[in-house]
């Protein structure tokens, strides 16, 4: 528990300032949708002088005022995974890897607190960092725009929110993993961050090439489906799981490597 704490008074900052951005980035979108679905027509018209594809490859599938798609396109797409990677990276290395640089790891695990309870805080961190910013995302949007007269329904937004919040986790696991395996935030930035740059790049292709689209579900932005959930309500339980898969097995497996990692290697 003394160890859970620490790890959250260090995440306050982080939680603060992203969380910020993600509620003034989305209150202030929302105060604009009454004035895109006003002129979904003038809108439209600009939207088809792009490419074909291009639309689709930002998650903007359809009318843009429409709920779902306007929170794809301007949380989903591209502001959540970022703010999602950045917490992931920022939490998920520093137990380990960010501390053995700064030579504080040594001081922890001298006292009576096992390996695996040391790096058990730091997830459950990682956990309530991520909470907090997929509740964030959703709020700032749906507060203002119902303020604004949108006609966003509460409870697909928080559902929006829960499938971010395991699009989230689904990084944050691999990250802790990569942390334990490699002992450098660097190299574990690195990794993550081309492999996320890779897999958009993979949803983008498929979007505009239709030969390609059997490569889809090798990108996580393809399991993303916060467009079809907020304009339906039909919360997709098997993409969820995926993500929860990929978080949990990032976990457990980097608490079964840190017990036995050297950390002076």
């Amino acid at each position: 528990m003394i160890a859970f704490r620490l790890e959250l008074r260090r995440s306050r900052g982080l939680i603060v300032w992203l969380g910020l951005t993600l509620f003034a980035y989305g209150g202030v979108m929302g105060l604009m949708h009454p004035f895109m679905r006003e002129n979904d027509a003038l809108i439209q018209q600009y939207m088809d002088a792009f490419p074909e594809g291009f639309a689709a490859a930002f998650g903007m599938n359809g009318i843009l005022s429409d709920p779902g798609v306007f929170f794809t396109t301007y949380i989903a797409s591209w502001l959540w995974p970022i703010i999602a990677a950045t917490a992931a990276i920022l939490t998920g290395t520093r137990a380990v890897a960010a501390d053995l640089d700064r030579g504080f790891l040594d001081l922890p695990l001298a006292t009576r607190v096992s390996r695996a309870r040391y790096l058990a805080a730091s997830i459950w961190t990682q956990v309530v960092v991520m909470a907090v910013l997929s509740v964030t995302a959703v709020v700032g949007m749906w507060g203002f725009g119902r303020l604004a007269g949108a006609e966003f329904d509460l409870l697909r937004f928080l559902l929006g929110g829960v499938l971010c919040f395991s699009f989230g986790l689904a990084i944050a696991g691999p990250i802790t993993l990569l942390s334990v395996i490699t002992l450098s935030r660097g190299t574990t930035s690195a990794i993550v961050g081309g492999v996320l740059v890779a897999m958009y790049a993979i949803f983008v292709v498929t979007q505009i090439a239709e030969d390609w689209a059997w490569l889809g579900p090798l990108s996580a932005w393809h399991h993303f489906g916060t467009t079809a959930l907020i304009d339906e309500g039909v919360f997709p339980m098997g993409d969820a799981a995926l993500f929860a898969a990929f978080a949990v097995g990032g976990w457990l497996a980097a608490l079964w490597a840190f017990r036995r990692r050297d950390l002076a290697a």
